[in-house]
C-alpha cells in the first residue's frame, strides 16, 4: 500500500472517528463499552512476544467469531504443536469471552486501523501469519502483515448479499487488499466465486465448508449442559423452549406465547438469551412489567441450588456471556433470534446440532447458505409473523413426534456437513511452508 493511500485511510477513519465520538462517548458511559483496550486500539501496543516460535495470529471480531476459531485453535493445536497462537478481538465482550475460552492463549484487542497501531502491533507480536475470521479485510492491518512478512488468511469467509452489493460498488478500493491475502478458505463455492469477483486471486480462494458446522456440539449429556440443567433444577419433564440472541421484540414475541400456552403445558419453561448484553436490563423490565415468575442466570452462581427449583421459575434470563452453546442442549423447542428485526439472523447451527425443533423469522440473509441447507432438509421452519411463531410453538407441544423429527433431520444434516475445520488447517499448514515471495513477485501474481 502506497504512502498517500495510507494517509488518506488514516485521515478517512480519524474524520469518521470524531463524527462518532459523541456517541461513543455516551455508549461508554451507558453500558460501559470502548472504555477498555485504548493502549492496544489506538497505539497499537499489544503484548510483546517473546521467543521465536512460528506465530497464528488469529483476529475474531465479536462472541460468534470467538467461538468459532474453537475448533481452528484444536485442531491447529494438534496439527502444529510448535506453533504459537493468540487471538485479538475487537470488542469487549469477545475480549471477556476469549480471555475465558482461550486463557491458555495470549489475547488482546486488535488495533484499529491505523497505520502506526497496526505496524506497532506486528513489530510487538511479529506473526509467521495473520489470520481473519469470517471477513475483516482491514487495509493497513494486512499491509502491515506483508510488510513484516507474514503471510494473510481468511478463513470461514463469507460474503452475504449485502456485503457483496457495498464491497462490489468500491471494489477498486478493495482489490489491493484482497491481492495481498494468501489464503481465503470460503464457506462455499458461491463465496468463494464472489471473493473472485471481487479481485481475489483465484488460485487462493477455495471453498471449504462452513466452520460453525465443526463447533456445533451434537451431545445433550455434555458436562456443562449437564451441569446447567442441575443448577436450574430442569427435571425430566420439563420442556424448554429456548430464544437464543435474541433482539428486541423478539422476547416480548416469545414471552407472551409461553404465557398464553403454560396453562395447558405446566412443564413448559423459557430460557430467554439476548444477544447484546447491554439489553439484559430492559428485558429484565420487560419480565416484571409482565408479572411472570422469572429468575436471573446471573443469581444462581455456579452450584445447584434448592433455590433455582424447576418450580420457582418459569422463564429464565440468561444474563452470562459465552453460555448459550450449552443451554441449547437442554432445549426441546428453539428460536434463533435477530431473524424478526434487521441484524439478518444468529447462527441456527448450534440448536440443529443438538436436535431441537429450530424455528427462526423471516429475515436470516447474514446464514442464507445455512438456512438454506436446514430447509431443504426439512430441518428447521421459517416463522414469518408472531401468529407463525406461536403456531409453530404450539405444534411442537401438541406434536412431539413432529418436534422429534423436524429435530433429527437438523441433526443429521450437520452432521453430514462437518470437516472444514480439517480442510482449512490443512491449507494453512501448507501456505506455512511456503516461501514468503517478495512484493514484486506477489503484485505480479
Amino acid at each position: 500500500m502506497s504512502r498517500l493511500a495510507s494517509f488518506a485511510l488514516n485521515a478517512l477513519y480519524l474524520t469518521l472517528l470524531v463524527i462518532a465520538s459523541p456517541w461513543i462517548v455516551w455508549s461508554a458511559v451507558r453500558t460501559g463499552k470502548h472504555r477498555e483496550g485504548f493502549a492496544a486500539k489506538f497505539l497499537g501496543l499489544a503484548p510483546r512476544r517473546a521467543g521465536n516460535r512460528p506465530c497464528v495470529w488469529l483476529h475474531a471480531v465479536s462472541v460468534g467469531e470467538v467461538n468459532l476459531l474453537a475448533t481452528t485453535i484444536a485442531e491447529i493445536a494438534a496439527q502444529r504443536p510448535d506453533w504459537e497462537i493468540v487471538v485479538s478481538t475487537t470488542t469487549k465482550t469477545g475480549y471477556d469471552l476469549a480471555r475465558k475460552k482461550y486463557a491458555d492463549r495470549t489475547v488482546f484487542y486488535c488495533p484499529l486501523d491505523f497505520t502506526w497501531a497496526t505496524a506497532t502491533a506486528m513489530r510487538r507480536i511479529r506473526p509467521t501469519m495473520l489470520v481473519l475470521a469470517e471477513l475483516e479485510l482491514w487495509p493497513n492491518l494486512i499491509a502491515a502483515a506483508k510488510r513484516c512478512g507474514a503471510k494473510t488468511a481468511i478463513i470461514n469467509g463469507r460474503l452475504s448479499d449485502k456485503s457483496f452489493r457495498g464491497y462490489r460498488r468500491v471494489r477498486a478500493l478493495v482489490v489491493p487488499s484482497l491481492r495481498r491475502i494468501d489464503l481465503i478458505a470460503a464457506q462455499n463455492e458461491e463465496t468463494a466465486d464472489r471473493f473472485r469477483q471481487l479481485g481475489a486471486r483465484p488460485h487462493s480462494v477455495h471453498a471449504t465448508g462452513s466452520l460453525k458446522f465443526d463447533g456445533a456440539k451434537t451431545e445433550r449429556n455434555n458436562p456443562k449442559t449437564i451441569a446447567l440443567r442441575e443448577l436450574v433444577g430442569l427435571s425430566p419433564q420439563s420442556i424448554v423452549f429456548l430464544a437464543g440472541s435474541t433482539q428486541d421484540p423478539e422476547e416480548r414475541y416469545a414471552l407472551e406465547i409461553v404465557q398464553r400456552l403454560a396453562p395447558a403445558y405446566p412443564d413448559l419453561r423459557l430460557i430467554l438469551v439476548p444477544r447484546h448484553p447491554e439489553r439484559f436490563e430492559e428485558v429484565a423490565t420487560l419480565l416484571r412489567n409482565h408479572g411472570v415468575a422469572w429468575r436471573r442466570r446471573s443469581e444462581l452462581g455456579a452450584e445447584p441450588s434448592r433455590t433455582a427449583a424447576t418450580s420457582d421459575w418459569r422463564v429464565l434470563l440468561v444474563d452470562t456471556i459465552g453460555e448459550l452453546g450449552a443451554w441449547w442442549g437442554t432445549a426441546t423447542i428453539g428460536f434463533v433470534g435477530g431473524s424478526f428485526g434487521d441484524r439478518g439472523g444468529q447462527n441456527m447451527l448450534e440448536p440443529a446440532a443438538y436436535g431441537v425443533a429450530t424455528c427462526f423469522g423471516p429475515n436470516t440473509w447474514n446464514f442464507r447458505d445455512i438456512v438454506g441447507q436446514l430447509l431443504a432438509a426439512d430441518g428447521a421452519q421459517v416463522v414469518r409473523s408472531p401468529a407463525e411463531f406461536e403456531a409453530f410453538v404450539r405444534q411442537s407441544l401438541d406434536s412431539p413426534e413432529y418436534a422429534q423429527r423436524l429435530g433429527e433431520r437438523a441433526q443429521r444434516l450437520v452432521v453430514s456437513q462437518q470437516g472444514a475445520t480439517r480442510r482449512t488447517v490443512e491449507l494453512i499448514s501448507t501456505l506455512a511452508a511456503e516461501p514468503t515471495r517478495t512484493a514484486t513477485a506477489r503484485h505480479a501474481a
